[in-house]
């Protein structure tokens, strides 16, 4: 925090008009977005979308709300290009934000609260409201300057993305409303760096989220049956914790790897049993597993099924989620998409670190359908608080992030 402190960054402040009250406007528009509990599992998307109404007036631009899935809308705002004929750009950002324990912040977690220091509390201040006004309000800087771009722009805002997105861009994707945004590369969301780099994903692992039965004999628990359910799953955790401590040593063995290069695997859940004294007839675990981009997912899971026959009788796996493997977004010459965005990073002079994405992010159905997507999100020297207790965001980081938004989103729209 004392870093967010001393932290200093070119602002322009014609682009960003300070308030009556000393705020910058786009300040006062994201806090006003914080406000809306946009928190799952009943979000409030009407406010969300009467929120966006608000905007797209305000910039004098279309917007369409999109029904796919009842009480869950996608939002699209358009700045339309000169040559509406060519590939639009999209700039993405998820509504939905996280459950909160109130109890355990220092601040309303929907306050949109600002401290001393210009650090903003609130539930979405990192994942991912942020990005979503700094999209807007790097539109809104373009107008008022006057400029018009060759490719249209497409903002979306999503629901439904913290619980793996399905109901939001998973089946938006699959529209005909979406194919008309002939959409030619993406931006989304990325994570924040306590450090001066700053992040960028260009790919995701693979997502297993499973479900293990361990069934076994049932009975006192004086006694000392064969078969039980336990010695099922303590079969099976020990395959899964021996997996896991292998790729916890290849990450510690290689500075130059980060956790979306190595595979995770971690037992989330654990239920059965409903008395001390009582052997139960089955024990049920669930496992989540984020499997790399080296990773072979047909070996992984016959070693899983293997696992699961080896253990005893009855003992099978069911899938919650089994995504398929998602090349990454190439970074090379022959991606101009690419070439444009590090030709701005690097005309910026900002330290970036391309990698994989460790969680999963609505990017992922667009690259599967092989559209570019690149994941930033302009927030260095702030610590990762994403999902966490007092998620904050500097005022200064978040309006430097326009800045940078507003170098790269031209260059990109007029490729």
């Amino acid at each position: 925090m004392s870093e967010i402190k001393r932290s200093r960054c070119s602002i322009n402040k014609e682009s960003c008009p300070i308030t009556n009250q000393g705020e910058h406007t786009a300040v006062t528009n994201f806090r006003e977005y914080l406000r809306i509990p946009s928190v799952l599992p009943n979000a409030d998307y009407e406010g969300c979308v009467t929120f966006l109404k608000k905007q797209a007036d305000s910039l004098g631009l279309p917007i369409k709300v999109h029904s796919v899935v009842l009480g869950k809308p996608v939002v699209i705002i358009t700045w339309t290009g000169l040559e509406p004929e060519q590939q639009s750009l999209l700039l993405n950002s998820h509504m939905d934000v996280v459950p909160v324990y109130p109890d355990q912040w220092t601040h309303d977690p929907f306050g949109a609260e600002k401290d001393e220091n210009g650090n903003i509390y609130a539930r979405g201040a990192q994942d991912m409201k942020c990005v979503g006004i700094q999209y807007l309000e790097t539109i809104r800087r373009y107008i008022k300057e006057g400029k018009r771009f060759k490719r249209t722009i497409h903002l979306s805002f999503v629901p439904d993305e913290e619980i793996g997105g399905k109901d939001g861009m998973g089946v938006f994707v699959t529209t005909e409303e979406f194919k008309k945004l002939n959409v030619g590369c993406a931006l989304d969301e990325g994570n924040p760096s306590p450090t001066e780099v700053f992040p960028l994903f260009n790919a995701e692992r693979t997502i297993w989220q499973m479900r293990i039965t361990c069934p076994g004999t049932p009975g006192h628990a004086s006694l000392l049956h064969d078969n039980t359910a336990a010695e099922k799953v303590n079969f099976i955790i020990n395959k899964f914790m021996t997996v896991r401590q292998e790729e916890k040593n290849k990450l510690q063995a290689n500075k130059n790897l980060t956790i979306g290069d190595v595979t995770t695997v971690n037992i989330t859940m654990m239920s059965g049993g409903v008395q001390l004294n009582v052997l139960p007839p089955k024990f049920i675990l669930a496992v989540d597993c984020r499997l790399s981009l080296d990773r072979d997912l047909d070996q992984f899971l016959a070693m899983i099924n293997g696992w699961c026959k080896e253990a005893g009788e009855g003992t099978k796996v069911e899938f919650i989620l089994k995504g398929n493997h998602i090349p990454p977004t190439p970074l090379n010459e022959k991606n101009k998409w690419w070439t444009t965005l590090k030709g701005q990073l690097d005309t910026l002079k900002l330290e970036v670190k391309p990698q994989t994405m460790p969680g999963v992010t609505d990017s992922r159905f667009l690259r599967d359908i092989g559209i570019p997507a690149f994941g930033f999100s302009p927030m260095n020297r702030t610590p990762a608080l994403l999902h966490d207790n007092d998620e904050f965001l500097n005022e200064k980081i978040f309006l430097r992030g326009i800045e940078i938004y507003h170098s790269i989103i031209q260059a990109l729209a007029n490729l």
